[in-house]
């Protein structure tokens, strides 16, 4: 191969390609001529695929990619996926590698463009269907195949709805669910679903129309009673459940999901304390929080979910560190729950949630308070190192950008800002509820420790403030009257 490199030009490249046009022209006669006598056109197919092995070489040129195109490469090799599959999708993996891409963006673009342009995506799809993953080299075919979709998706995001609307979303999700042994395959097309889905509205909204939710749900129900056996189909559980995450960004995806009885499935995973509560806990913030979350806030009371939230509310599991999960996300998460109930129950559900924080003489307003001193000196701290280093700044005459003041508030993010919005919330919200003791218990300890409503409130302005991403203008105004209100009778 070294040899081959120090003697492959734009020349040879060229040479090779109109070879391959060449057997590739051959070969299709042939089977024309003779459909029912393969013998006549076995040897233009084995030499049809030396030649398709020799233009590996082209995947070390991504400069000359653009030769590929102009020589109509592409579009032949994409016709050849009927009877050769295997030889290209190999091929097609090498020239897409993620690596070899970012060498020459250029060369790149216009293969990716080619490929796309004829329709590469519902072509691999349809070839998918017909390789039998029993024939170890056709299992392996399928693993090329995602990888090529994989970098092409991580090249350029924008083809997922394209990709996902060729037949992918669909083929994913039989895959998924077919009854097979877990396997390599299985833990790549949850990969591949997971990505479709990031940040897009559309494969959200296909996967929830091909009732994907339910795939979902029936998938990851396994692990209610049992953890993964391996470390790679951990990571699959992981895939589903963030794939699950991503869908409930979508209002109508959170109607699916209560039908689905998606609340009944997550609530028995955190009563099992296996390795799926961490993860459960996220898909529950996801379902509930927003205006949109409002049924599914309902019936979570409806299915007694208040007797599992607040004990992982009063306390922060010690398993927590095993699964590679911090405390401040768990704490955040339930917190996030109890504020999406706060602000979306109603009638009977809504004073079944604040009769929670009567009980027991008000041991969850104490845990509250707790959580609020531990998060609000996290935060101070960390100010106070940033107004250190903005003086410092000054002092050097350097200039404070947009860049800097971002850094500044991601770090006031990672101390645990969000959370102590979301307590301060709980806060204001359990002191509005017309309950006195409540309103009481809360200012009582805000005094003894030293705290101060005049805090609370400069918290909850920023909160308001960064409220309601993505949303119309008129909700976000809403909204943030709606807590100042709450804010001003604190």
């Amino acid at each position: 191969l070294q040899l081959l490199l120090q003697l492959v030009d734009e020349s040879t490249v060229k040479k090779m390609i109109l070879t391959f046009e060449k057997r590739s022209y051959k070969n299709q006669a042939l089977r024309i001529k003779f459909p029912d006598n393969p013998e006549k056109f076995m040897e233009s197919e084995l030499d049809l695929n030396d030649i398709i092995q020799e233009m590996h070489v082209i995947a070390t040129m991504p400069d000359l990619y653009h030769l590929l195109v102009e020589l109509n490469a592409v579009h032949s090799l994409l016709g050849l996926l009927t009877h050769v599959a295997i030889a290209v999708v190999d091929l097609l993996q090498e020239l897409t590698d993620i690596d070899t891409l970012h060498e020459s963006e250029e060369g790149a673009e216009v293969l990716i463009d080619a490929l796309l342009e004829g329709q590469v995506v519902a072509l691999l799809v349809q070839n998918m269907e017909r390789l039998d993953e029993l024939v170890k080299e056709e299992a392996d075919g399928i693993f090329n195949t995602l990888a090529i979709i994989e970098n092409m998706a991580e090249f350029k995001p924008g083809l997922c709805t394209e990709a996902a609307q060729q037949g992918l979303m669909q083929w994913l999700l039989k895959r998924i669910k077919a009854k097979m042994p877990f396997d390599a395959n299985k833990l790549y097309c949850s990969e591949i679903l997971a990505i479709l889905l990031q940040n897009n509205d559309n494969t959200r909204e296909l996967l929830g129309e091909m009732d994907g939710i339910d795939v979902l749900l029936q998938q990851l129900s396994v692990f209610k009673r049992h953890n993964p056996s391996t470390a790679e189909e951990q990571e699959m559980m992981e895939n589903l459940f963030d794939g699950l995450c991503s869908c409930l960004m979508l209002p109508s995806n959170r109607d699916r999901f209560l039908r689905g009885e998606g609340l009944q499935l997550m609530n028995l995973m955190l009563r099992e304390k296996k390795m799926s509560r961490t993860s459960a806990l996220k898909v529950l913030n996801h379902g509930m929080i927003g205006p949109e979350g409002a049924d599914n806030c309902h019936k979570f009371v409806d299915i007694l979910g208040l007797r599992t939230i607040f004990p992982l509310f009063m306390k922060t599991p010690k398993k927590m560190k095993k699964t590679g999960n911090s405390e401040k996300e768990h704490e955040e998460h339930v917190s996030s729950i109890i504020a999406s109930m706060l602000r979306n129950l109603k009638s009977q559900q809504r004073s079944r949630l604040l009769n929670k924080f009567t009980e027991n003489d008000c041991e969850k307003v104490d845990r509250l308070m707790e959580l609020h001193f531990k998060y609000l000196e996290a935060v101070q701290q960390a100010d106070k190192r940033i107004e250190g280093e903005k003086h410092e700044m000054v002092r050097r005459g350097e200039i404070l950008d947009d860049g800097m003041e971002d850094e500044f508030y991601l770090r006031r993010l990672d101390a645990g800002l969000f959370v102590l919005q979301l307590i301060c919330y709980i806060m204001v919200e359990i002191s509005n509820s017309g309950i006195s003791q409540l309103q009481q218990r809360v200012h009582q300890i805000l005094n003894l420790r030293g705290g101060s409503v005049k805090v609370v409130r400069h918290i909850m302005r920023e909160y308001a403030e960064s409220i309601g991403d993505g949303k119309s203008e008129e909700f976000k105004e809403a909204e943030r009257k709606r807590i100042m209100d709450l804010v001003e009778n604190f």
